[in-house]
């Protein structure tokens, strides 16, 4: 009897795991939700990029190139225990229809993928964005809720949902999607690092003795905007894809705490102990670009960690966020309604970034 009684309780243990795999596992999004999935007991995952990742007794690492239908399928065919995708992977191109077939296509040979290889498939997370609504296209109607109606095509992120929508139709899998606004983490190598940019444009201005100016568009300086902490981003994942409610929806996730930089940009310069002076707007990507030899310098100067200067710039990045001279805004109560209800507040985000970023000696 004790020994039937043993059995059913690791058969309950078993039926209690969860095995994530998460595609785009060295972005921002990626790791931080990695890094927030290694913290919870009940979570085995396997980490899906181009790069390799460092394997313990909780990850596993696979590298992939998600783009060939024949690759992916070999390297996930063994993946058989799999119960949730979270999907944040990103293909850049130069234009908006151009990103539109590389980032489906992605999409579908990882779901096609696990659904050959695994019969335990409860979830799929889809990560989104504000792009949804149109927010940058130009002034769109804000606060932008999950109900809005859709814009013209091209847009890749909708086209993703609608093939998860498509897909789902007679599965015993559900799909959520998550929309942040601009999300702050600590990851090198990103395209889409604002943080970072912010932190080495602020380091190259001290070294060069000038004050920290704001250099986007002039009507950016005063517009509404918000940001999501990655480690809430990664939090709010994992709460709508294992809460029965959230199935086949969509959530916003921000903070609520909305800013100017003509309010926070002081309270930046300040962190860097930097003066601060007229807005000037110029283009990051065209002005840093022969800055790479004073960025070696500055890291002999201080002995920081050996990154490259390609490694910590995201200046295209940076000069796209900083060109919004309109209200950047969506409502985020949906998730609070549903039962989210983590915060974080947008001017402590980014000094906990900017002391991290001096923990890592990536700045001084």
């Amino acid at each position: 009897m004790a020994k039937n009684k043993g059995m059913e309780h690791k058969a309950v243990n078993q039926s209690r795991k969860k095995v994530a795999l998460v595609a785009g596992a060295q972005c921002i999004i990626g790791r931080n939700l990695i890094s927030y999935l290694e913290t919870l007991d009940e979570w085995e995952i396997v980490g899906l990029s181009r790069r390799e990742g460092v394997n313990t007794n909780k990850i596993s690492y696979i590298s992939v190139d998600l783009l060939n239908e024949a690759d992916t399928e070999a390297k996930l065919n063994h993946l058989t225990g799999i119960t949730h995708i979270f999907y944040a992977a990103y293909q850049d191109k130069p234009s908006w229809a151009e990103l539109v077939a590389p980032n489906l296509a992605m999409l579908v040979n990882v779901v096609n993928g696990i659904e050959k290889a695994s019969p335990c498939l409860q979830h799929i997370s889809l990560m989104q964005g504000y792009k949804v609504y149109g927010a940058h296209l130009g002034p769109f109607k804000s606060p932008a809720r999950e109900s809005d109606a859709g814009h013209m095509p091209p847009e890749f992120n909708v086209d993703q949902q609608q093939f998860l929508e498509q897909r789902q139709i007679g599965k015993s899998w559900n799909w959520s999607a998550i929309r942040p606004a601009v999300v702050g983490g600590v990851a090198l190598g990103n395209p889409m690092n604002l943080a970072v940019a912010i932190a080495v444009y602020a380091t190259l201005s001290k070294q060069l003795g000038l004050p920290l100016r704001f250099p986007g568009k002039p009507g950016a300086y005063d517009k509404l905007l918000e940001f999501t902490d990655a480690g809430l981003l990664a939090k709010a994942t994992v709460w709508a894809a294992t809460t029965p409610q959230c199935a086949n929806q969509a959530f916003n996730i921000n903070y609520g705490d909305i800013f100017r930089w003509s309010e926070m940009w002081p309270k930046i310069a300040r962190y860097f102990e930097l003066e601060t002076a007229p807005p000037l707007p110029m283009s990051l990507n065209v002005i840093m670009a022969d800055k790479e030899e004073m960025w070696r310098k500055i890291i002999e100067q201080n002995n920081l960690a050996s990154h490259t200067y390609q490694e910590v710039s995201s200046w295209a990045f940076a000069d796209f966020v900083f060109s919004w001279d309109y209200d950047m805004l969506a409502d985020g109560s949906k998730a609070r309604r549903f039962g989210f209800h983590e915060y974080v507040e947008t001017e402590q985000m980014f000094y906990s970034l900017f002391d991290e970023l001096r923990v890592q000696k990536v700045i001084p």
